[in-house]
């Protein structure tokens, strides 16, 4: 039988994942707060100091590799793109060109966006790895810009209206309280990341000289870990990432979903929640009413 009014089973698909994800915290907390059932084994300093040693070799190795890769990275071709490719910044239309800010390089995040949802609904992903972008004398003393590039739509969404959605996402990166130079992609989205799947995050590399503006490298999913310290910090842990798709050894504490909401507790992306205890409103200009789309899996 028909639902005696409309978006019934839409409200009631909404309602069941509010249930799930209330379900997955509550046992997120618990195994959290349990107990680990195992540790490493306790021995004497001279045997500590041994395995650590042992360990230390393929640790340089590991550094020695990733600066192979940088080096054949520095030397990978590179393709030419119209640098006069549009993006709304904070003063309207402005270029790809012009985010480069006179400077000769330039790293930009493909920011995920979901238009239209509350600030509880946007990628805990994206807001992870931008919240730990901070400080950029550092690029800026190599001649590079940092730059979010808002996507302004997500898979999952599609119409969004690129004004609307960049005055959402710029509420949403005051209410954060990041300062970082920030840009909708969207009215170029499709040529700027042509052959790659929009909706999901990337990081993409450019190089300007004079007027001309080229790409110099892209990546994404777990290659966006280059921007992180807390997974780097929690990978040196005796207990890791606490994640389930880790390598770890019996009894240790698993409490995070890799699936889904590995960055998220009580149903918010974890950096939203001491902004809210600042005081700060998350209030994007949103009126949405329909329930949220699926997990996007953006990891």
């Amino acid at each position: 039988m028909a639902s005696a009014f409309p978006g019934a089973a839409n409200l009631a698909e909404a309602v069941k994942k509010l249930v799930d994800a209330d379900t997955r915290n509550q046992h997120k907390e618990t195994v959290m707060k349990e107990e680990p059932t195992n540790r490493p084994t306790v021995v004497d300093r001279a045997t500590f100091q041994a395995e650590l040693d042992a360990l230390r070799v393929r640790e340089k190795a590991h550094t020695r590799e990733g600066d192979a890769i940088a080096a054949a990275r520095r030397r990978l071709p590179m393709v030419e793109i119209d640098p006069n490719l549009e993006l709304i910044g904070p003063h309207g239309s402005t270029t790809l060109l012009d985010a480069f800010e006179g400077r000769r390089q330039l790293i930009a995040y493909y920011f995920m966006w979901n238009p239209g949802r509350p600030a509880a609904e946007q990628c805990e992903g994206c807001t992870v790895y931008t919240s730990q972008v901070g400080e950029l004398s550092y690029l800026h003393s190599r001649d590079v810009t940092y730059a979010v590039f808002c996507q302004g739509r997500n898979t999952a969404v599609v119409g969004a209206e690129p004004q609307v959605s960049y005055d959402e996402s710029v509420r949403y990166r005051d209410f954060m309280g990041w300062d970082i130079p920030w840009y909708s992609a969207q009215p170029s989205l499709h040529t700027l990341l042509v052959g790659r799947e929009i909706g999901l995050f990337h990081l993409v590399c450019y190089l300007r000289e004079g007027d001309r503006v080229f790409e110099t490298y892209w990546t994404n999913r777990r290659g966006a870990e280059v921007m992180d310290y807390s997974w780097a910090l929690l990978d040196l842990t005796v207990y890791g990432r606490q994640e389930a798709w880790e390598d770890s050894p019996a009894g240790w504490p698993i409490g995070w979903d890799s699936n889904e909401d590995q960055y998220r507790t009580n149903g918010r992306p974890i950096a939203q929640w001491s902004r809210l205890e600042a005081g700060r409103s998350d209030y994007l200009g949103t009126a949405a009413t329909e329930p949220p789309p699926g997990p996007h899996r953006c990891h």
